[in-house]
């Protein structure tokens, strides 16, 4: 009994804390609308305003539903009788579903394989700038997963240059550069390639630029600690 009873106080706890910030962000989405300067919004075109208009209701949709699923989940077991193996799968399937979406989880799917070598005599080197517009270019095309050098990118990484070093996620990584993706395998690459695409601009400065697609992509978990420095709760 004391195991399902830890069991539901964690349980509960968890998808708690997701509802409460779940909540806090639409909000803040609410609160930040509600301090735009109305001279702001007479001089916005009225192309930008639907498009701005459109996004909030976009972002308030998914945090709506997000809210949703997290209160039935709740629901569902607070209404059933939870034995001691029902309790630990419950959490353990919350934990999983968390840590995927944190990018804390190894992962493997359809996608595509991006190798850049980097010619030292093209008109300019690559930089961390090139890269981080891959990987929007990339995330942009629906990417589920991204890893550049074994280093996985999720949304706190850094992609930076100092001194000519170029660091994923505070490491150093050294061409060539073999950035891995999954997702849509058409989408991914068209991003990439064609007139204006990343991976196009890289081979026209003289960088030699190779996309393979496999339905096998591996990329590994994040495994730095997941830290802020602003945020407070």
């Amino acid at each position: 009994m004391k195991n399902v009873k830890k069991g539901k106080i964690t349980l509960t706890i968890t998808i708690g804390i997701a509802c409460l910030a779940l909540v806090t962000v639409m909000f803040m989405q609410f609160k930040i609308v509600n301090q735009v300067d109305l001279n702001q919004l007479e001089v916005m075109r009225e192309e930008e305003l639907r498009t701005e208009l459109a996004n909030w209701k976009q972002k308030y949709e998914e945090a709506q539903t997000q809210y949703e699923q997290k209160s039935q989940t709740l629901e569902e077991y607070n209404q059933k009788e939870a034995s001691d193996s029902e309790t630990a799968q419950l959490v353990e399937k919350e934990l999983a579903q968390v840590n995927l979406l944190l990018g804390k989880t190894e992962v493997q799917g359809n996608g595509i394989e991006i190798k850049i070598t980097e010619n030292a005599s093209a008109e300019t080197s690559i930089t961390s700038d090139n890269l981080n517009m891959i990987v929007n270019s990339l995330r942009e095309a629906g990417a589920e997963a991204i890893s550049i050098n074994n280093e996985r990118i999720i949304n706190m990484s850094d992609i930076v240059m100092a001194n000519n070093i170029i660091r994923v996620n505070q490491q150093r990584i050294l061409a060539p550069y073999i950035i891995k993706a999954i997702g849509n395998q058409t989408y991914l690459e068209s991003s990439l390639l064609g007139n204006g695409g990343e991976a196009d601009k890289l081979i026209k400065l003289g960088h030699k630029v190779e996309i393979q697609k496999d339905n096998h992509v591996k990329i590994p978990s994040y495994d730095k600690e997941l830290t802020t420095k602003y945020i407070e709760s």
